[in-house]
């Protein structure tokens, strides 16, 4: 039986995936001018999900922008020419969210009506987000989801980022809700491993930048990963059918 849905945020209820290929892509031709903004989004697609470093590392080493990141440490104050590309896509990236509608604008309409119906029908909803405190309260405030759910996660509270379950079963635990019966929304591969390491069923809704790596993972069964928008209430029901036997037994303490 399912008693708690947990949903992650960047890519899963926003296109944020979509907004930081952007900012990585934009801070790369800040360092090489002369590369193709669209080569670089694609990059991104391979790595989306993965901790910021990894990002960062992954893009440095394919696109050849070491030498010249190296030349912005000193005007970054950081130690390494990763941090430097980092430095340089927070500061296109925050400039892109400083424009509320963009941010409206990029909402993922099947999952923010999910969470909508969840915050309704379930017991306890929570967040959990490898996103940091600050860029989180941003966002819920701009979309008006501040007061959504019951606990928010954000990478401030953990050690050890997704796939790492830390995050889920924080966020578990302050929802005082067992892990088996929480449902994760996720867009991710390294989300939703994060998701099945912590104990908790999964529906991964794809998008343009995780669908390919979600269907070829071998993480979840095809039938819990959403590829059509249209059908994600239905999956979710299918699955919240499942755990608790279809029978309706404690139906009055369970989502939906």
């Amino acid at each position: 039986m399912i008693k708690a849905m947990i949903f992650d945020l960047d890519g899963t209820l926003v296109q944020t995936e979509k907004l930081k290929a952007l900012s990585y892509a934009r801070a790369a031709v800040v360092l090489r001018p002369e590369l193709d903004e669209a080569a670089v989004v694609d990059g991104f697609r391979e790595v989306v999900g993965l901790p910021r470093h990894a990002v960062a590392r992954e893009l440095l080493a394919r696109f050849d922008l070491e030498t010249a990141a190296r030349r912005q440490m000193d005007a970054h104050a950081v130690e390494t020419p990763w941090q430097a590309y980092i430095q340089i896509r927070l500061g296109i990236y925050e400039k892109i969210l400083s424009d509320p509608e963009v941010l409206i604008n990029n909402q993922w309409p099947h999952t923010i009506g999910l969470l909508k119906q969840a915050a309704s029908s379930c017991p306890k909803v929570g967040l959990a987000t490898m996103s940091y405190c600050p860029q989180v309260q941003r966002v819920l405030k701009i979309l008006q989801l501040e007061k959504t759910f019951d606990f928010v996660a954000s990478r401030d509270d953990v050690e050890n980022g997704k796939p790492d379950p830390e995050i889920y079963l924080l966020v578990a635990d302050q929802l005082d809700t067992p892990a088996a019966q929480c449902l994760v929304i996720e867009d991710s591969p390294t989300g939703v491993q994060a998701a099945l390491a912590a104990g908790m069923a999964c529906i991964a809704v794809s998008t343009p930048f995780t669908g390919k790596a979600l269907h070829t993972s071998g993480l979840l069964e095809d039938r819990w990963i959403v590829d059509d928008p249209a059908t994600l209430v239905t999956v979710v029901d299918r699955m919240m059918a499942e755990k608790r036997g279809d029978n309706g037994s404690g139906a009055e303490e369970a989502c939906f």
